[in-house]
């Protein structure tokens, strides 16, 4: 594909560049994107009044739900789509390079630990399996054939058979990493079900309760699986359907961003103001990745980022759904 902005403008600028390339892309999703030119003119905001990053205008997240939100002439590779919970109408995102996406998750996650080679992923997923168009399914898959792993696998509910293996692993980890990677619930499941000790494995949680289990605070949930496992931290992902780019956590409730996507906080009581750094706030999210569909998001997170750029999820507003990734309220 020929695209006016190819993986390599978004993903090999250097960091002091963020801001000129979000620029960029806001021009072009205003040009491009007939809803968020319609959105950003009603706060009369176009590129002749957005000078800063602090005068972009976020579209909230709900508009996925409701809307087409593509910024793209090409028809789209693929459409992922959230997981929701019966009866809730569920978010569609439109992706016109499935490239882009592969080589934002690749990229991040690399960042955030390694080469994906280095692994052996366990995957346990079961909301994420049992349904189509998931994009953490999609990435999944891809992190699992890069790995190149005979050992990497995905488990749906057999955890006496997911248990097994780590027993084998820990045994014989075969000199590469060992990350599980599950939704929430599961991963609870199974360390009440088959509790080990794996005190050298990555435990990485995302996804939340689905509704399947009663919600916990973070302390609550980490405490549990830490004690269940042996390890010392508790890893997170956080990632959503209408973005490309997710958000690592290494322990703590702290998640770190790749280059290509920073958070910001808004004043919960006035959109379009955006908060100091360490204050609670909305949760902002530019995703350069994003660059077809829209880069710049308003969700219904509640959050607070520190002043090196690092953030946490602190729960949500009270009026949105329960859904997406690591949404544990504190």
């Amino acid at each position: 594909m020929n695209l006016p902005f190819p993986a390599s403008s978004i993903f090999d600028r250097p960091s002091h560049a963020f801001d000129e390339t979000a620029l960029s892309v806001f021009r072009f999703q205003y040009a491009n994107n007939m809803l968020y030119r319609k959105f950003a003119d009603s706060f009369s905001k176009n590129p002749e009044t957005v000078l800063h990053v602090g005068d972009i205008p976020f579209l909230p997240v709900e508009f996925f739900k409701t809307h087409h939100v593509y910024s793209s002439q090409s028809d789209p590779q693929i459409i992922f789509t959230s997981s929701g919970t019966t009866g809730l109408v569920t978010s569609k995102h439109a992706v016109a390079d499935a490239e882009l996406y592969k080589q934002s998750f690749l990229r991040g996650f690399t960042e955030a630990y390694g080469h994906p080679s280095e692994f052996i992923f366990l995957f346990l997923l079961p909301s994420y399996l049992e349904r189509e168009g998931s994009s953490l399914v999609y990435m999944a898959e891809e992190l699992k054939n890069v790995s190149a792993s005979a050992e990497s696998h995905f488990y749906l509910h057999d955890y006496s058979r997911l248990a097994e293996q780590l027993a084998r692993l820990k045994n014989n980890p075969q000199g590469k990493k060992v990350m599980i990677l599950g939704v929430t619930y599961a991963l609870l499941d199974l360390a009440e079900q088959f509790p080990q000790h794996i005190p050298d494995f990555i435990i990485a949680e995302t996804g939340g309760m689905k509704g399947k289990r009663k919600e916990i605070t973070r302390e609550e949930l980490h405490r549990t699986l830490t004690q269940s496992f042996g390890v010392t931290q508790i890893h997170s992902e956080y990632g959503m359907t209408e973005l490309l780019s997710q958000a690592w956590s290494k322990g703590d409730g702290i998640f770190n961003s790749p280059p290509w996507m920073k958070i910001l906080t808004r004043e919960t009581n006035d959109p379009l103001t955006l908060t100091e750094p360490g204050k609670t706030g909305g949760v902002n999210i530019i995703d350069l990745a994003n660059v077809y569909s829209c880069s710049f998001i308003s969700t219904s997170d509640l959050g607070k980022v520190h002043p090196d750029g690092s953030f946490e999820i602190l729960g949500r507003f009270d009026f949105s759904d329960t859904r997406g990734c690591n949404l544990l309220a504190e």
